[in-house]
């Protein structure tokens, strides 16, 4: 187990040592071989004026904007990066206040381009990140986890892309003349470690295996009108408990809209249709829905989430006595939303109290066979970030810097909801149609418990579930050296350091680790090896 567990780490880290090299320190060692400034001027073999912090290096790069329109620096590469490799860019930066001029707010862009094209900039992938005046900082642009710009909205998130050979980075806005003279350093390109959650535990799920009505000890049927006897945004449908709108039948759920007259709660509407939501709720965790989708003007399906805790009348858990608090303040998340006025472009959403209603927190993708055959579509919910999918193509991640009750009310339950809404332009030939879902999965970590870890006779390690220090003592290893070496689940290495036990014991901090499983590793001086679990909180 130990050999295989090595054999792994060495695998994972060989591709990683074949990976494109591409940094610069400025003092002579990088392999960028040739600068550009573009309305800038640069000089790459500056003495650094600001020999503190954290950079004390004797060279910088100096970034000279005379009050060009568009003023930047850029590279090229010999090989196109490969962001799957590669997913992340760093660099230091120092901004003295007294050279910048106007009222820019203070930031850097670091643009991925492809080169070869006329204009590059028209399909570049953009990540901006704010700076802070008179001190070296250091920053990380991550083109997997980030929030990124598109400049062409039809492009693939730029973790999926391959033509990138250009980075370009430039200080404070553009379509300006103000002046901005910066100072940048150990330029690197590389691999952000992913501590994300592994989602691998089934712990809830409807495969819809029985015919007839819908499970009613796993869904609620949403029938009450909102007050004024009107559904929000404008629907039209009546929503019933009946079978005529929500089926199960084959192995597949219904959700049914019909064109037809029907009166309930003293108000009567041209149209039925079912809301579901689901009795079970949670924190964390992947969704997967395989689902196909009706179509037509009009026609306006969606599987999506919101809070437990929403002060809604009528919905399941409002009546079971949650209902504390009102939208968007609970937090909405749409995992799948479409219009068929929009024919197979699907949409993902989160609406909060800082973006709501028209929110600007939102992506999607043009999937063409959205009515003719099933996708799976897919949330994957961690502490730190929303990522939506269809078939496995990423289109949206949710990854405020700032999380916050305005920015991110998803570290409480929220539950499943499945609709069919109509809309006012319905057609007039429309009759009937359906989103038919094959079924519905969740996903959360595997459970884990203390009496499920290793135990060595040699060597301890504890407290386990650990929140800030590991320690590790040994009464058979008293001063000895030893390598930490540190992995995710999925076997890549996070953190690897040479350490010594003094008089038997030492420790390691786990703080800055994400919340989830680790395999730890001390490798001695004569070649034992011990790996246990832990589990960080």
């Amino acid at each position: 187990m130990i050999r295989l567990y090595l054999v792994l780490i060495t695998i994972l880290f060989g591709f990683n040592l074949n990976a494109q090299s591409v940094e610069d320190d400025f003092e002579g060692d990088g392999t960028i071989t040739t600068w550009f400034g573009d309305d800038c001027g640069l000089d790459t073999n500056f003495n650094n004026p600001y020999q503190e912090g954290i950079n004390v290096s004797n060279t910088v790069l100096e970034y000279n904007d005379e009050g060009g329109s568009y003023g930047n620096v850029r590279f090229d590469v010999s090989s196109n990066f490969d962001l799957t490799i590669n997913n992340s860019f760093s660099l230091k930066i120092y901004v003295p206040s007294s050279g910048i001029t106007g009222n820019q707010t203070n930031q850097v862009s670091l643009k991925l381009q492809d080169g070869t094209l006329n204009e590059p900039w028209t399909t570049q992938s953009e990540i901006i990140k704010p700076i802070l005046l008179d001190q070296w900082q250091e920053l990380v642009f991550n083109f997997e986890a980030d929030n990124y710009i598109n400049l062409d909205s039809s492009s693939l998130p730029p973790i999926q892309r391959t033509d990138f050979n250009r980075v370009v980075l430039q200080i404070n806005g553009e379509n300006n003349t103000d002046l901005v003279l910066a100072y940048l350093d150990d330029i690197l390109h590389f691999d952000t470690v992913s501590n994300d959650p592994i989602y691998d535990h089934l712990v809830w799920s409807d495969e819809f295996d029985d015919d007839g009505a819908i499970n009613s000890s796993k869904w609620f049927h949403q029938t009450q009108l909102p007050y004024g006897g009107s559904w929000f945004n404008g629907e039209i449908q009546h929503y019933t408990n009946r079978e005529d709108n929500a089926l199960v039948s084959d192995g597949f759920l219904n959700i049914i809209a019909k064109k037809e007259t029907y009166t309930d709660q003293s108000v009567t509407k041209q149209y039925t249709s079912a809301r579901l939501n689901s009795k079970f709720a949670f924190t964390y965790g992947k969704v997967e829905i395989r689902a196909k989708l009706p179509s037509g003007v009009g026609t306006w399906p969606a599987i999506w989430m919101l809070g437990k805790n929403i002060n809604e009348d009528g919905g399941y858990w409002d009546t079971q006595g949650f209902g504390t608090t009102s939208w968007p303040a609970c937090g909405e998340i749409d995992i799948m939303e479409h219009w068929g006025h929009n024919q197979n472009y699907v949409q993902s959403a989160m609406h909060t109290p800082s973006s709501y209603g028209g929110t600007i927190n939102v992506g999607g993708q043009t999937v063409g066979t959205v009515s003719s055959e099933f996708h799976v579509y897919t949330l994957e919910w961690s502490p730190e970030k929303m990522v939506f999918a269809v078939d496995g193509n990423v289109h949206y991640t949710y990854n405020p810097e700032l999380k916050d009750t305005n920015t991110w009310p998803f570290d409480a339950e929220h539950y499943l909801l499945l609709n069919f809404a109509i809309q006012s332009n319905i057609e007039a030939s429309f009759t009937q149609d359906a989103m038919v879902i094959d079924y519905i999965r969740v996903y959360q970590e595997s459970p884990l418990h203390v009496d499920d870890l290793e135990e060595t006779e040699l060597i301890a390690f504890y407290p386990n579930p650990v929140k800030s220090v590991l320690n590790i003592s040994s009464q058979e290893f008293i001063d000895n050296n030893a390598t930490m070496q540190v992995a995710d689940i999925s076997g890549r290495l996070v953190s690897e350091k040479q350490c010594q036990f003094i008089n038997g014991h030492m420790n390691f901090d786990v703080s800055s680790l994400r919340n989830g499983v680790y395999f730890f590793s001390l490798i001695l001086e004569n070649g034992i090896t011990n790996t246990f679990k832990f589990i960080k909180q």
